[in-house]
């Protein structure tokens, strides 16, 4: 009776199931799904397993390996290499998403450079009239002299002249005091005395001249600057010409530093930039400055561009020469970045994986600009707010066969 009652129940099932009804509703359910896949992308070009992407069927079904409903593949996600992963599947293979965004940025770029003279406060002393040096007190390179310092004495013939000429044009002077045109000889003293002044001759010299009567036949030639003595050319009794230097001065309280820059970098590097320098020889010691020129060409053995950074040398422990580390901060204003990881190279090209949703992944192709630490710019091919891919990403790119993809493109 029970196996009679089990036989019965079995057939009404079966006369259920394959009832014309019921066979075109399950039927009708599915292709009105299909219909409406295939109307919002494309034709269904097969169906697979999101969490084993080798399995193609050409119509719904579960996985023969993990029994999960097939989910259909449309030919526009074939073309542009969408992929559809489940949940598990993305959480299997770890993939992490974040969007893009626009944000102020700063990049650092790091370059080696020399400790140079500063140029500006650089001196070369020569002579304008030819003699012979008679005492020399700036003896030795290296040595400090001031302003105003006697650095040689010399006898002139010309420079001993001019002082004849000078005090003659003074007694005239006082000769034409007693007279009835008093100031008769005044432009004979200024021409001869602006003579002497052409000649390097200081005002009071001049004075010393006047008052002693008679030419400074060993007459002492004064440094024009304070400084260093960088480089001489003279040892007392050597002849000397017009016009030839004799000493190089420079001023040590303030250096040069030269760094070389790559030319893809110095487009980023402006006048005025904010830099730290630092030292391998004094490693406590970091010094600001301020970018104060760009050199407009380049060197042709290293294809470098030179940047001068103006700094202050207290205690004048910065010697020309030595090297230095520079570290040049820029200021990029507000760009569109998204993580390095996100950006995936293919051939001369540069992809990211756009997050569509409901588990859809797309290749986006993208233009990059400065690099900067975990981040890069993106020129174009994203908006700020996209959702991207960050990790995982060699995973998905293999999954969506994204080079079969490019061909097509």
């Amino acid at each position: 009776m029970t196996t009679h009652r089990a036989a019965m129940s079995m057939l009404v099932l079966l006369a259920i199931l394959f009832t014309p009804g019921c066979r075109g509703k399950t039927e009708t359910a599915h292709t009105q799904e299909d219909s409406t896949l295939a109307g919002r992308t494309g034709d269904i070009a097969y169906y697979t397993c999101p969490m084993h992407p080798s399995i193609r069927n050409q119509g719904p079904g579960h996985c023969p390996i993990c029994g999960m409903t097939l989910v259909a593949v449309t030919k526009d996600e074939l073309r542009t290499g969408t992929i559809t992963l489940s949940a598990e599947r993305r959480q299997e293979i770890g993939v992490r998403t974040t969007p893009a965004e626009v944000k102020p940025i700063h990049k650092t770029l790091r370059a080696v450079g020399r400790i140079a003279y500063d140029e500006t406060g650089l001196t070369e002393v020569s002579t304008k009239v030819g003699g012979w040096i008679v005492r020399l007190y700036a003896d030795a390179s290296g040595m400090k002299v001031t302003r105003g310092s006697p650095l040689f004495t010399m006898y002139s013939p010309d420079l001993y002249s001019a002082q004849e000429e000078f005090l003659t044009a003074l007694k005239s002077q006082a000769t034409a005091r007693q007279s009835p045109a008093p100031d008769r000889a005044d432009y004979l003293v200024e021409a001869a005395r602006n003579r002497l002044r052409l000649l390097d001759v200081s005002e009071k010299q001049l004075q010393d001249i006047a008052n002693l009567g008679k030419p400074i036949k060993d007459l002492p030639f004064l440094s024009p600057v304070t400084g260093y003595i960088i480089e001489k050319n003279v040892v007392a009794g050597a002849s000397v010409e017009p016009k030839a230097v004799l000493f190089r001065i420079a001023d040590l309280d303030r250096v040069w530093i030269e760094a070389e820059f790559y030319s893809s970098e110095l487009e980023l590097v402006k006048v005025g930039a904010q830099a730290i320098v630092s030292f391998p020889y004094l490693p406590t010691q970091n010094v600001a400055g301020k970018v104060s020129y760009v050199l407009p060409y380049l060197d042709p053995n290293s294809r470098t561009g030179r940047v001068r950074i103006a700094i202050r040398n207290q205690g004048l422990e910065l010697k020309p020469d030595m090297y230095a580390n520079v570290a040049l901060e820029v200021d990029l204003g507000n760009r569109l970045v998204v993580p390095k990881t996100a950006v995936l190279p293919a051939g001369d090209r540069q992809f990211v994986f756009r997050d569509l949703g409901e588990g859809r992944l797309r290749p986006q192709r993208v233009e990059t600009g400065v690099e900067t630490g975990d981040e890069i710019e993106i020129v174009s091919g994203l908006s700020a707010g996209d959702p991207i891919v960050v990790s995982g990403n060699f995973l998905i790119a293999a999954e969506s066969r994204l080079k079969t993809a490019l061909e097509q493109w």
